[in-house]
């Protein structure tokens, strides 16, 4: 049996490898040559080079339950089109024998997706993104290729750029008296975190006066100033705001949990956080439930077709089942059923799916 294990594992896991070197190669290509179109000034050819590749991590994550279902249906389809599935059960192996060899080499894929998820795509993503700013936009006040914007109580902020080691390039202020009008307005060119509070430098600032403290237009003059330096206190932290700078579907599940604490408290909505956590959290059932539809294809209504019409299929059903989820989620906002819903539909349908044809083909 280990023999059989070990070769059913050479096919699955193959097929896997290779679908996810196609696909995530043809991602980053593709990304290489969009980014090309922003060349200029500090960012040059290399700078774009080093981009693409330190977000090759990612690319790789979000394609793996693609490549999952598309690489078995691969190396099952060459097992079956050679008639050695038949073999195996002629020989004594049963249907669920089979399976359990194809889930063990999955097992592997699913401990690799956890450790690229939680422990390497949020640092690389968080670095990618802060080198495509810093070399896009220097310091810059307003950048158009970034546009991150956060509340932080009545004060609405800015970010150019997180640095990995959690300072800020380019931080404008936006803040709010109680009634709604605005108060004052800063751009700071860079910002350190002291462990309580934000030192800033190089800030410059305008004041607008309160209507409310006098009726008299002589005193309602704009105040322009420059200072070298201030401390600025807030209940962000650098990795709050690291958090900020990247898409919640590249954090790691305590930085979505973290953050979307802290939105509960600034009464903000969390739920696209909320959804990025069960979609991490249930991505290793999600393999598996799509692993089970190839498989139950194979055995089932993909069992005497060519390679290309497996592949096909497979196309159609992980992009199906990866829309859904996407549909869902913001979904879940909307009418306010729970995230937890909208991630774990797609996956019952997709386990339903699979026994169902499984069952018919026995």
């Amino acid at each position: 049996m280990k023999i059989l294990d070990l070769y059913v594992a050479r096919h699955v896991l193959g097929g896997f490898l290779i679908v996810l070197l196609v696909v995530a190669g043809l991602d980053m290509l593709f990304a290489l040559v969009e980014e090309m179109k922003d060349i200029g000034g500090d960012y040059t050819f290399g700078a774009v080079v080093k981009y693409v590749m330190l977000t090759a991590p990612r690319r790789f994550y979000e394609f793996i339950p693609l490549s999952s279902l598309i690489g078995c249906l691969l190396g099952l389809g060459i097992l079956a089109s050679s008639s050695e599935l038949t073999v195996m059960r002629a020989a004594g192996v049963s249907t669920f024998g089979i399976i359990v060899s194809v889930m063990k080499p999955v097992f592997l894929i699913v401990v690799m997706a956890l450790s690229l998820g939680e422990f390497v795509v949020p640092q690389s993503e968080q670095s990618a993104q802060s080198h495509r700013q810093v070399m896009l936009t220097g310091n810059s006040a307003i950048s158009d290729a970034s546009h991150v914007w956060h509340r932080d109580e009545m004060t609405f902020l800015h970010i150019n750029a997180v640095i990995p080691d959690g300072s800020v390039r380019g931080l404008t202020r936006y803040e709010f008296n109680d009634d709604l009008t605005l108060a004052r307005a800063s751009f700071a060119k860079t910002a350190r975190y002291n462990g309580q509070d934000w030192e800033l430098s190089r800030i410059k600032e305008t004041r607008f006066p309160d209507k409310r403290e006098s009726d008299d237009p002589a005193a309602a003059q704009l105040m322009t100033s420059e200072l070298e330096s201030e401390v600025w206190t807030s209940g962000l932290t650098p990795e709050l705001l690291k958090v900020v700078m990247i898409k919640p579907t590249n954090l790691s599940m305590s930085g979505l949990l973290s953050y979307g604490d802290y939105l509960d408290e600034q009464g903000l909505a969390s739920s696209q956080y909320r959804v990025a956590f069960w979609s991490k959290l249930l991505l290793p059932v999600a393999i598996f439930a799509l692993v089970i539809v190839a498989v139950s294809f194979i055995f089932g209504p993909l069992r005497s077709v060519t390679l290309g019409q497996r592949l096909i299929t497979g196309i159609i059903v992980g992009l199906a089942f990866k829309l859904s989820q996407d549909v869902l989620g913001p979904t879940s906002a909307v009418f306010g059923f729970s995230p937890l819903i909208a991630v774990a539909a797609p996956i019952v349908i997709c386990i339903g799916l699979g026994f169902w044809l499984l069952n018919r083909a026995k």
